[in-house]
């Protein structure tokens, strides 16, 4: 049984840089000092791959992006359910708070905001954030130990967050849908100085819906506040604040038992293993602060500190035939499940402090950029439960049962479970390099040393506290060719390296795994620059990732009941294609596809439960005949995978359509439907089995103020 707490992304806002500014051709002034701030409002670049300011069509690795408007078309206001829709992900949604992100065969261990964060731990995200607070979330396909030090072949999710803008205004809105889900958001944006020199943006949503799932109850508030403002001549100040306090009711720790003792056997998509006392409940708080001086026309220092708290509070149920893997199945009668209650309370404080220098020199009678920094990482993480011992156990009455079958215990005294910390220090340098007019490189170092102190830092089996401390030094390196103007080809290289929070039959954690990641690829601009074609191919090699080998069963160990781990050589290879942009003013279209190849050390296929071939798209359209009409569809479909002893699912393809008429320039009202077809299926095999919603439907009134 894996179990781990809360440790969502930093909530950590960065900007375009200054300099970038002085190539804005959109600015208000021909006078700098006046347009520092309006400049970088207006004009928004994204770091991508590298931490260089570069161009997505310039950057050699697959980036893709899901802006504001295509979560709000679609109504995805949940970061899991936007990512489901995003080129080559693949979303593990196995309980109904926790999940797993995939990319490439590979769990995705780093989660950003603004271009800064930590890994999570066991690369599982607790909760959703609320897509309102965002501009657009960017994934950044294949390793990533440029951007982080650490880091394995699957790649990163880089959350970008709303910043105040030159004029007033914004928009509120309310929304209603399938099992009672009341919604309500709003969105303002005020200039606080006559010169346009300092603004601020506040940004709420509140959200309240029960579920398909049984007794299953979703509340959650996020309150996010920036201020941002010229200090001087050359420097820019923004400051920031987000609130999030996310409830859940009757929430499922593990997932459903679908094996039988005669096979694959199917439920209601409601059932649940929770009980009605049960709960799930988060909150956090995240302050940043960053500073910008420009130290010349091409030259700019910037220093970000961001600090965040959590909380969590549970109080849950685990349903469980047995701890072998895999597990024993149900039998015959759907009998065999035995009850585990838990109860805890857990806090979490990161620390993320970062300096670094960046701009644009001259060499050999060309231009080129370079970005040096340093940072610091800091994490403690304190987690304390309740006994039960003498309520784990109980048998249950046959699958499925009601939310009042099994009491809430008698709570023991609050005792102390996990303590732990971690620091994490890295200095990092990158260039861009014209070598000719057609012929960019990109290269880049990272030396990390990591520390972690504490047995079970992350909910894991560790016995042995004693974890040395790990210094490593990664290169990236990269090459872009300019065919012609619109047609770019590439190939990137960079080392493997990630620190593992999973244990071996001992107790110990496993070594760092390492390896080497590959991208070759050719990038095109279509329809005057409008539409953006990627087609890579891609090769990974990791040594000793961990892979669940089997729990432990030793009665007198207190390991017992644990799962372990082994460390495996794996290797991923694929091709990836995506197409991204407009097809005449009214048409949006985003359609990609991945295909993949996962091989153990012994050749064959390994982590079946990973689909080998996905497809997604969205796509929406303004009717000429009717232009207050707008008309989008969007969906996934992915080959079969399986997980031994746990379910099958057979290939399957989910849509989602909307329809959105403007009643008037200020007002808009939405129709969304999500699975069209009313699909019955798996959500994610990796650590169990969940079903998926079926039809809902939901409407929405939008108004800008």
């Amino acid at each position: 049984m894996k179990h781990h707490f809360l440790m969502t992304a930093c909530a950590l806002a960065a900007s375009i840089t200054i300099g970038d500014i002085a190539q804005a051709q959109d600015t208000t002034s021909t006078t700098l000092d006046s347009v520092v701030v309006t400049g970088k409002r207006a004009n928004r670049v994204s770091k991508g791959a590298t931490g260089l300011t570069m161009d997505v069509k310039d950057t050699p690795q697959s980036i893709s992006s899901i802006d504001k408007d295509d979560m709000t078309n679609f109504g995805l206001t949940g970061s899991n359910e936007a990512l489901s829709l995003a080129t080559g992900i693949n979303v593990e949604q196995y309980e109904t708070n926790r999940a797993t992100f995939e990319s490439r065969g590979f769990e995705i261990q780093l989660t950003q905001i603004d271009g800064l964060g930590m890994t999570n731990s066991w690369g599982t995200v607790v909760g959703r954030e609320d897509t309102f607070l965002f501009d657009r979330i960017e994934v950044i396909r294949g390793a990533n130990g440029l951007l982080t030090g650490v880091g394995n072949a699957s790649g990163t999710i880089n959350y970008i967050r709303k910043r105040p803008t030159n004029t007033d205004g914004g928009e509120v809105g309310v929304s209603f849908g399938s099992w009672g889900e009341k919604r309500a958001q709003l969105d303002y944006n005020k200039v606080l100085t006559e010169d346009g020199s300092w603004a601020g943006r506040l940004v709420v949503a509140s959200e309240d819906k029960n579920s398909y799932i049984r007794d299953l109850r979703d509340r959650r508030t996020s309150i996010y506040g920036v201020v941002d403002g010229q200090i001087g001549s050359n420097g820019v100040l923004t400051v920031g604040l987000t609130a999030v306090d996310a409830r859940e009711n009757s929430p499922m720790w593990g997932s459903l038992t679908l094996m039988r003792e005669d096979g694959q056997t199917e439920f209601p998509v409601s059932s649940s293993t929770s009980q009605n006392w049960t709960y799930w409940n988060d909150k956090t708080y995240n302050a940043f602060v960053e500073y910008t001086h420009r130290l010349s026309e091409d030259w700019e220092a910037k220093a970000t500190y961001n600090f965040r708290h959590g909380n969590e509070a549970t109080k849950l149920f685990y349903a469980y035939t047995d701890f072998a893997t895999p597990p024993k199945p149900l039998n015959l009668d759907n009998t065999g499940l035995s009850g585990w209650p838990y109860r805890s309370i857990g806090s979490t404080d990161d620390q993320v402090f970062d300096i670094n220098l960046s701009g644009q020199f001259d060499a050999f009678g060309r231009k080129h950029r370079l970005l040096v920094g340093l940072s610091q990482s800091r994490e403690k993480t304190a987690v304390d439960d309740y006994d039960a011992s003498a309520s784990i156990g109980g048998a249950l009455p046959a699958f499925p049962y009601g939310g009042d079958v099994y009491a809430e215990p008698e709570w023991g005294p609050r005792q102390p479970s996990t303590r732990g910390s971690q620091r994490l220090t890295r200095f990092y340098a990158a260039t861009h390099l014209t070598l000719t007019d057609s012929l960019k490189a990109v290269v880049g170092v990272n030396a990390v040393k990591l520390q972690r102190e504490g047995s079970s830092i992350y909910g894991g089996a560790a016995t042995n506290t004693d974890y040395p401390d790990t210094k490593k030094t990664s290169p990236y390196f990269g090459l872009t060719y300019d065919f012609t103007p619109d047609v770019l080809g590439y190939i990137s290289y960079s080392d493997i390296f990630q620190n593992q929070d999973q244990t071996d039959i001992k107790g110990a954690y496993l070594a760092p795994a390492k390896g080497v990641n590959t991208e070759a690829g050719v990038k095109a601009e279509w329809l005057g620059k409008t539409l953006l074609t990627t087609a890579a191919v891609f090769s990974a090699e990791q040594q000793g990732l961990a892979t669940l080998a089997g729990t432990i069963n030793v009665p007198a160990s207190s390991l017992n009941g644990q799962s372990y781990y082994v460390g495996k050589d794996v290797r991923s290879k694929g091709i990836e294609l995506e197409a991204t942009g407009r097809i005449g003013r009214d048409t949006k279209l985003t359609v990609g596809y991945t295909h993949l190849q996962l091989t153990g050390p012994d050749g064959k296929d390994i982590y079946e439960w990973v689909a080998r071939n996905t497809f997604n798209f969205m796509a929406d359209t303004r009717l000429a005949a009717l232009p207050a009409l707008r008309l989008g569809l969007s969906g996934r479909w992915q080959s079969e995978v399986s997980h031994e002893g746990t379910a099958t699912q057979p290939a399957y393809l989910l849509a989602n359509a909307f329809a959105s008429y403007e009643l008037n320039k200020a007002t808009t009202l939405r129709f969304n439907v999500d699975n069209l077809t009313d699909k019955k299926y798996i959500r994610g095999l990796a650590y169990g089995a969940l079903y998926g919603a079926p039809r809902s439907y939901g409407i929405s009134l939008d108004y800008k103020l």
